[in-house]
């Protein structure tokens, strides 16, 4: 079925007046999708057109086959149902700013890092601009609330799925989409160059955020084999161009694992790698993970190594980890079963 969330304005437009309907109509048709009004529900619609839409096309929002809500704070998991008998994952996070969503890129992952769940689930295929956009769509409506701030660091590499993610920050950015402001979408990326370097010229002020995790090519490999086709050097390099074209400050992501790359050693080395950089490290103390052999370092090794960037003069703070309980923490998404969700929550069907 059709999705017209993937469409353009003027292929919406042709959409519409191929069903011998007027071009306004395109934008009645467009204002409720963004708020995941089923088409049955497009009230200022006729009803023949409704009727037709639905037989058509995909509901505006994606079916929920599973939520999941942290006792520790605010956070939902989500379990999304994309065809195919596919299932996505996405969180909905508060903090004092509002409400933001991590959501998904892809239908599993082929980058195998080692201390990412997803890796474990192998690769299914791309996402497209309107099931990115579906995932926000459907937590808003669901919740009643109006997110603004967007990661896109759920299940997938979103460098490897480049063309549609870049319709999605479109979309997404735009004043007839979802209208948020492109300064408050974090892209991130396990470091594929060329994607880096493309994006550089796009023009979209979004906020590049790089998971390093490691101060040198030997620790970054074994953990990251993206690294075995580009070095840190070439990484770091796309980087410094990224931020000159830009004028946008990195991100890197750098998870803290214990006995591997937290001691004050590897900070020094970190230091000397980003010195000079436009950017922040945000430290995440590495999440236990199914069949993971990582462990976190204990809280003084954590704020030491963070002492020792900042007196460096790298800006560096520990990441707050929010639904760490229903596994929706940083690296803990994975396509959880469905018959598992519902045993530890009810879910919630749509």
């Amino acid at each position: 079925m059709l999705n017209l969330l993937d469409l353009t304005t003027e292929d919406m437009q042709q959409y519409v007046t191929g069903l011998g309907y007027p071009k306004y109509r395109a934008a009645q048709v467009r204002k409720w999708l963004y708020e995941g009004v089923p088409f049955e529900e497009m009230s200022d619609l006729p009803s023949e057109m409704r009727a037709k839409l639905a037989s058509e096309c995909e509901q505006p929002s994606l079916e929920i086959k599973a939520k999941l809500e942290s006792k520790l704070d605010e956070t939902k998991k989500y379990l999304f149902a994309v065809g195919g008998g596919n299932i996505i994952e996405s969180v909905l996070m508060r903090y004092k700013y509002g409400w933001s969503a991590c959501i998904s890129s892809q239908i599993g992952c082929r980058m195998g890092c080692r201390f990412c769940a997803s890796s474990g689930i192998g690769f299914v295929g791309d996402l497209t601009a309107g099931q990115m956009l579906g995932q926000i769509i459907s937590m808003n409506r669901d919740n009643g609330i109006r997110i603004g701030h967007v990661v896109i660091m759920g299940i997938g590499e979103p460098m490897d799925n480049y063309d549609n993610v870049v319709s999605f920050l479109k979309k997404a950015t735009s004043e007839d989409g979802l209208g948020i402001s492109a300064r408050h979408i974090s892209l991130s990326t396990c470091g594929v160059v060329p994607g880096i370097e493309k994006l550089a010229n796009e023009g979209l002020p979004v906020t590049l955020s790089v998971s390093l995790h490691a101060p040198s090519d030997d620790i970054r490999s074994s953990m990251m084999p993206i690294n075995n086709k580009y070095s840190i050097d070439k990484l770091l390099n796309a980087c410094n161009s990224y931020v000159g074209v830009t004028g946008r400050r990195i991100t890197f992501e750098y998870s803290l694992i214990s006995g591997v790359n937290d001691s004050k050693e590897h900070a020094l080395m970190l230091a000397r790698k980003l010195k000079g950089m436009l950017c922040h490290v945000n430290l995440i103390p590495v999440n236990k993970i199914e069949n993971g052999v990582y462990t976190r370092p204990d809280r003084k090794t954590i704020d030491a190594f963070a002492e020792v960037l900042n007196g460096a003069g790298i800006s560096a703070t520990v990441r707050r980890e929010l639904g760490r309980d229903i596994d929706a923490a940083c690296g803990q998404l994975r396509r959880t079963l469905i018959e598992q969700a519902a045993n530890n929550n009810e879910g919630s069907g749509k």
